[in-house]
């Protein structure tokens, strides 16, 4: 059985470097931890004891977003849910799934089929096939930033109208008046979560968002940018709000192409913290999640739907994260 120490071993590193690898401190570098993580998976680290002698062969179902990296969202989700899924000795397969399988194969026969305990599901949209079929399953599955009314399906997320009013708030302090929301996909139950959540803490302090600063339809993947920077800076906006980091980071290329500053000219925020938030230029002033701590929770969640547990909803905290792409303007 692997331990820190081989961990520590195989990396060259001390068992300190580790250890605050495997428990999300901030003191190492990005790519430090990736090592870390990827290390701890290939040497089978488990975190405790076996508590168990019953095995399972879980599933995390992934769509519309990427893992491969630390700068990935996906990846520490992944990570941690592997993780403690080794601690309980857990067979997971990281399954990318397409349109194409959702409409050959219904989500209960294709559990079955592949002998799955269970399943996560990340990245699904509220019009994909299989997230519409989870109302009549009896099949345990954790979602991630969805919600299905089951006793056998359990919602894990971040509460998003802690980090709204936070960051609402932080614009406002800084004379923000002209607020422009860079959305999501609007198939996306966490993007309108997240744009009603955003609207209704702007309104709250006396401020109206007219057609003209709201973009929609963009999906988390940074494209059709260009199409909405330029309607914002014309109808006078001073902050940009994105859904999510990498979007985020595709607004500020776009105003640099236009010639504008941020945030001189133009303050941009984003969702998610994501590694490279605080290496874009200018560091970005965004919403944390707990991305390996909300992975770990998901096998949590998971196990207890196995065991007959009815788990339903778990929400973390979001923090707001106060960089240097927020500028503090005259009211």
């Amino acid at each position: 059985m692997a331990t820190i120490k081989d961990i520590a071993n195989k990396l060259g590193v001390s068992i300190s470097t580790v250890s605050k690898g495997l428990h999300g401190a901030s003191d190492i570098s990005e790519d430090m931890r990736q090592q870390v993580l990827d290390t701890a998976i290939s040497l089978g680290y488990i975190v405790k004891k076996r508590k168990s002698s019953e095995k399972h062969k879980v599933c995390i179902m992934v769509e519309n977003m990427d893992y491969a990296n630390i700068n990935q969202f996906g990846y520490e989700l992944i990570t941690g849910f592997r993780l403690m899924a080794q601690e309980q000795q857990y067979q997971v397969d990281v399954i990318p799934m397409d349109v194409y399988t959702q409409t050959m194969q219904s989500y209960d026969d294709y559990m079955k089929q592949n002998s799955y305990s269970g399943a996560f599901f990340l990245g699904f949209e509220m019009t994909d096939t299989y997230l519409t079929q989870l109302t009549h399953t009896s099949i345990p599955t954790v979602l991630f930033d969805n919600y299905v009314i089951n006793k056998h399906v359990a919602y894990l997320g971040t509460d998003n109208n802690l980090g709204a009013k936070a960051l609402i708030e932080h614009l406002y302090e800084n004379g923000h008046r002209k607020i422009a929301l860079l959305n999501g996909s609007q198939n996306s139950y966490i993007s309108n979560l997240r744009f009603n959540v955003l609207l209704k803490e702007i309104k709250n302090h006396g401020l109206d968002v007219p057609d003209e600063l709201i973009g929609n339809g963009i999906t988390f993947q940074p494209k059709t940018i260009s199409s909405c920077i330029p309607q914002f800076v014309n109808a006078g906006a001073t902050a940009v709000v994105c859904a999510s980091d990498l979007i985020a980071a595709a607004a500020i290329n776009e105003i640099h192409r236009l010639g504008l500053r941020v945030p001189d000219d133009i303050s941009v925020t984003g969702f998610d913290d994501l590694p490279i938030a605080k290496y874009l230029a200018p560091p970005l002033t965004t919403i944390r999640q707990e991305r390996f701590t909300l992975g770990k929770s998901a096998f949590t969640l998971l196990s207890q739907l196995i065991s007959g547990t009815p788990v339903s909803t778990v929400l973390y905290h979001s923090e707001l994260i106060i960089r240097e792409s927020v500028a503090k303007i005259n009211k």
